[in-house]
């Protein structure tokens, strides 16, 4: 049976591939969901290697703030910021495309960053 870090791993790069698909479909509001989601994942992924369960959405952003504290040069806080923008495009589609684009950029070099730490 796999860890609780092992499946936040397994979700975080299912939804990044998701989403690089998606935005070669031009879907850009699910494509921004699947960002946000991939990056969630990695958050919960550190966490429970560190033995934190995370909830709910607060916790989410609790915890980048303790990782921000802890590596204040990846401007963690601030790429978690973008991605909330994400989510919030996934209900409301009015990023234009660029924005999106760019998120994928900035949630490839998010997870990276905290997959270094696992």
């Amino acid at each position: 049976m796999a860890s609780a870090t092992e499946n936040y791993l397994r979700l975080n790069g299912k939804y990044l591939s998701e989403a690089e698909d998606l935005i070669r479909q031009r879907d850009f509001a699910q494509a921004s969901e699947k960002l946000w989601g991939a990056t969630g994942e990695i958050v919960k992924a550190v966490a429970a290697k560190r033995g934190v369960e995370l909830g709910i959405h607060a916790s989410l952003w609790d915890y980048v703030s303790k990782l921000n504290s802890e590596h204040p040069e990846w401007s963690l806080r601030r790429d978690f910021s973008y991605m909330g923008n994400l989510h919030q495009n996934f209900y409301e589609d009015w990023l234009p495309e660029d924005y999106v684009k760019d998120g994928l950029e900035i949630a490839k070099g998010f997870v990276k960053k905290l997959r270094s730490l696992l």
